[in-house]
């Protein structure tokens, strides 16, 4: 069965700490990116999320959003949670990330 507490790491090097998850299935934790379109000094941003069903699931859904403290973007993230047969849990997850604009007609170029 997954758990989604603890440190995860992804192949690029990015990582990101998720703290337990209480009854409801929310859980908060901080991400640290290794990779972003910014000159900017990278910093460690946090994340609030919710698991589907935690704890009745062997392969939970769940989603969750950083919020970057280096730029004017929000990521969303969902994904679902597996157990390889070596027993390693493995985290398949899909993004979206919405930088600010500043006008209306420029949003086609502000999701990625």
């Amino acid at each position: 069965q997954c758990d989604l507490q603890g440190l995860w790491r992804n192949e690029l090097g990015s990582n990101m700490t998720i703290l337990a998850t209480n009854t409801a299935g929310t859980f908060s934790g901080s991400c640290h990116t290794m990779l972003a379109a910014t000159n900017k000094q990278i910093l460690v941003s946090p994340l609030q999320g919710a698991q589907q069903h935690p704890g009745a699931k062997r392969h939970p859904t769940f989603g969750f959003t950083v919020q970057w403290q280096f730029s004017d973007s929000t990521t969303a993230f969902v994904g679902q949670c597996f157990v390889d047969h070596h027993g390693n849990e493995i985290l398949e997850t899909t993004w979206l990330l919405r930088e600010e604009v500043l006008s209306h007609k420029d949003t086609w170029k502000a999701t990625r």
